[in-house]
């Protein structure tokens, strides 16, 4: 691969388990949650400032609505919520008959239908989640079941193929996917890790229908060509990277949030910045996110 491009501090915010960033361009804001901090976060990049909202559960994933209020993946059930006012509205539980699970990944796919996926929260992971999908008529369907912690959700540009990652395999999988239907198809391994340090998490897809992949442990993402191939990395100086999204007016700034989460006291003396927001120049244009639509 070619030398690794390097990431650089944009928020020093300390998170615990920060995760799925996402760009709004209405707010001209990069936005994602700190997990087990229970917080939605936000960091205009024009300003260079961050800002925080309390939430009412853990949130695992969300998506915006074109009223500007939230569909999240909390913890414990789907919902809209509005940060600003405090408003929810519970729309189904998750996985009600696995008390150890909880959502903890997910993105719409190209017509705004909510895909996220679970994972278990005992150690060892059991396989005893799945993949479920929200669709706009508040609906919800299995899609991938058998699921220990679910991870790399994204889309490719044209909507027909799903990638995700059950983390403990590390192995990515390339799902076909039917836009017109949301039906799931057959899939394919679109990468195994080689050994060493670095368990596939958070992923998006660029324009040019690559995919970039944080490697929680490694401290990097690795960008894939659509036949798996890598073709660059971005280091991190935080070993826990978690998930990247591309952002800013051109969409072509990739940023990447960390985690403290599991840092012991020797480890956060060497990764101070750890749990911070990163951020790296590209040259390379990513998607706007579609708005969930229900």
């Amino acid at each position: 691969m070619p030398e690794a491009a390097e990431a650089r501090l944009v928020l020093d915010c300390a998170n615990r388990l920060g995760e799925g960033p996402v760009w709004s361009a209405a707010h001209g804001a990069l936005f994602w949650t700190d997990i087990h901090g229970r917080r939605l976060w936000s960091y205009d990049p024009a300003s260079g400032q961050g800002q925080s909202w309390d939430a009412p559960d853990r949130i695992g994933c969300f998506a915006f609505r074109a009223d500007g209020t939230l569909v999240v993946g909390f913890a414990g059930h789907f919902a809209f919520w509005d940060p600003v006012s405090g408003s929810l509205r519970h729309l189904h539980p998750f996985e009600p008959d696995q008390p150890s699970t909880r959502l903890n990944d997910g993105r719409c796919d190209r017509q705004g239908r909510l895909v996220a996926g679970g994972m278990d929260e005992n150690e060892p992971h059991a396989a005893l989640s799945a993949v479920w999908r929200l669709n706009p008529d508040l609906s919800v369907e299995r899609l991938i079941p058998g699921v220990r912690i679910s991870n790399s959700l994204c889309f490719a540009p044209d909507g027909r193929t799903l990638y995700f990652t059950d983390t403990p395999e590390r192995k990515i999988w390339a799902h076909s996917y039917d836009p017109a239907t949301g039906a799931l198809g057959e899939r394919r391994l679109f990468h195994a890790l080689p050994p060493g340090p670095g368990n596939p998490d958070g992923s998006v897809v660029d324009s040019e229908g690559y995919l970039w992949n944080a490697e929680w442990g490694a401290g990097r993402v690795v960008r894939y060509a659509p036949d798996g191939t890598p073709e660059r990395e971005v280091r991190v100086p935080a070993s826990r990277t978690t998930c990247p999204a591309f952002g800013g007016p051109d969409l072509t700034t990739l940023y990447v949030t960390t985690a403290r989460e599991g840092l012991d006291a020797g480890q956060l003396a060497r990764e101070p910045q750890a749990g911070g927001l990163f951020a790296v120049e590209t040259g390379i244009r990513g998607i706007h996110e579609p708005l969930f639509a229900g």
